[in-house]
């Protein structure tokens, strides 16, 4: 069994002029890798960045070669074969891209997908799941009304939900699926996009080759905090230490507190590897939701 995580590398992209630079990233043991993305920038429309900016949705990349993606010889090098592009934006205004990038082999399980939704449906945009190729098929040919499974779910909410028990949970719509790939839990968090069409992203993980080991969900809404710049932890869950929600001990951060505190503040996503090290975990991420301006919600995983 691979002991490498589902997914390899991790970017924040922000604007600067009219490109977008390398603000941090988490790379493991791909030095090479880390210094070709250090020196690389993006226009509009350049990349895969570039792209997700100028299209203002989520964009998934399953195939390097002969694509639009600009570092194909050093990714190829590094074993990398997939990429997911996330927008960051409040309105209108960019704040920043997250890129994740997978490698693939015949063991790894699991899946980052992007619905998006047109009339009272939400369909499968694209997704990357590793080696299972059966709850792909199935994810390829279903869909979710508004507030069904857990993109429907995230959809009604207009908020981020984390499914637990994946193959026995019956509100996980492909739980027998599920169930075959060994998936365990799931994250689901609504993207919001200017071209105002709604888009759902979902990170569902696998025992055997967790794409991520610690979910967070954070609460910043003034009818949950007040007018304070503050978030609360509203649910989570680890595999070191198990449920992370307590109903009678409230969790609370402030804004610039710690990683979690510096995505509120910001408004940026932040990928941290010393803060995933005091969990025991490789790496950090933390991504703002917008409402508008104003950050409603900090989704965190842990690799």
């Amino acid at each position: 069994m691979t002991t490498r995580p589902f997914i390899e590398v991790s970017e924040v992209w922000v604007p600067e002029g009219d490109r977008l630079v390398l603000s941090k990233g988490t790379y493991g043991d791909l030095a090479e890798f880390a210094s070709v993305s250090e020196r690389e920038s993006f226009a509009r429309g350049e990349g895969l960045p570039g792209k997700a900016w100028d299209e203002g949705r989520p964009v998934v990349l399953k195939e390097f070669d002969g694509s639009y993606f600009k570092r194909t010889e050093a990714a190829k090098a590094a074993g990398l074969t997939a990429a997911v592009a996330i927008p960051v934006f409040a309105g209108t205004q960019l704040k920043a891209v997250l890129v994740t990038l997978c490698s693939d082999d015949d063991s790894r399980m699991g899946a980052i997908e992007v619905w998006s939704g047109e009339g009272n449906m939400l369909t499968l945009e694209d997704g990357y799941y590793g080696a299972a190729k059966q709850f792909e098929f199935v994810s390829q040919h279903v869909h979710f009304q508004r507030g069904q499974g857990l993109p429907g779910g995230v959809w009604g909410a207009n908020t981020p939900l984390l499914f637990r028990d994946l193959g026995a949970g019956y509100k996980f719509v492909r739980s027998e699926s599920a169930g075959r790939a060994g998936l365990t839990w799931g994250l689901g968090l609504p993207l919001p996009s200017p071209t105002g069409r709604p888009y759902v992203l979902t990170l569902l993980t696998a025992t055997g080759t967790p794409l991520a080991r610690r979910f967070e969900i954070w609460d910043a809404r003034a009818a949950r905090v007040g007018t304070a710049n503050e978030a609360v932890l509203i649910d989570g869950i680890c595999a070191r230490e198990g449920s992370l929600y307590d109903h009678d001990t409230e969790r609370r951060i402030k804004a610039f507190q710690g990683p979690i505190g510096q995505v509120l503040g910001t408004g940026l996503p932040v990928v941290d590897a010393s803060a995933a090290g005091q969990h025991g975990y490789r790496t950090l991420v933390a991504l703002p939701i917008h409402s508008s301006r104003e950050v409603t919600h900090v989704v965190a995983w842990y690799c």
